[in-house]
C-alpha cells in the first residue's frame, strides 16, 4: 500500500470516527413509557438521563458525643426511569445525593479529619406541585469522598428547594434545583 493511500485511509477513518461522535445519541426527555436510562453518559445500551448537578455547601455539625464534623452533599437531579443496575431501578424525577463526611487537607487518599457518625436530614419542597417531604440517612464517619453514602430524594419534576442538616446541632444549608 502506498503512502498516499495510507494517509487517505487514516483520514477517512478519522472523519468516520468524528461523524460517529457527533451523531451519538444524547440525553432524551423522559416520556411516559420511556426506555430506562443510566446516570452518566452512554452511547450504547440504555439512554442517558436528563441530568442537572446539585452542589451544596458543607454542613457544620456535631456528631456522636462531642465530635465536630463536616457533612458534604452533592449529586444529580434526573428524569429517569433508572435502569435495572441502579440501586433503585425505575426511579423517576428525583435527586440522587452523595453524602460524605469530613475533610482531607492532603487529598482524597490522606486521613480525613472532622468526620463523625451522624444522621443527615434532607428536607425538600417542590414549588411546582406544592409537595414536600423529608429523607433521613445515617452517615458513618468512614463515608468519605471516596466511599460516600447515597440516598434518593423523590421530589417529582419542577423547581425544588433542598435543605440539608443533621439530627444533631448543625448549620443547615439550602439550594434550589430544577428537577427534569
Amino acid at each position: 500500500m502506498s503512502t498516499s493511500r495510507k494517509s487517505l485511509s487514516a483520514a477517512a477513518i478519522g472523519i468516520l470516527g468524528a461523524a460517529l461522535l457527533v451523531t451519538a445519541p444524547g440525553a432524551a426527555n423522559a416520556a411516559p413509557g420511556a426506555s430506562p436510562c443510566m446516570l452518566g453518559s452512554s452511547n450504547v445500551g440504555p439512554r442517558s438521563c436528563v441530568m442537572r448537578a446539585v452542589n451544596l455547601p458543607p454542613v457544620m455539625t456535631l456528631g456522636d458525643g462531642v465530635c465536630a464534623g463536616i457533612l458534604s452533599a452533592n449529586g444529580t437531579a434526573f428524569d429517569g426511569p433508572l435502569w435495572r443496575y441502579e440501586s433503585t431501578p425505575g426511579k423517576t424525577h428525583s435527586v440522587k445525593l452523595r453524602l460524605a463526611q469530613g475533610f482531607s487537607p492532603l487529598g482524597e487518599w490522606a486521613p480525613t479529619i472532622l468526620a463523625c457518625n451522624t444522621t443527615a436530614v434532607i428536607d425538600w419542597k417542590n414549588f411546582r406541585t406544592g409537595k414536600s417531604g423529608t429523607v433521613k440517612k445515617f452517615v458513618r464517619a468512614t463515608n468519605n469522598g471516596i466511599h460516600p453514602a447515597e440516598t434518593y430524594v423523590g421530589t417529582g419534576s419542577g423547581r425544588v428547594r433542598l435543605t440539608v442538616h443533621t439530627t444533631r446541632p448543625s448549620v443547615p444549608v439550602s439550594t434550589v434545583v430544577v428537577v427534569p
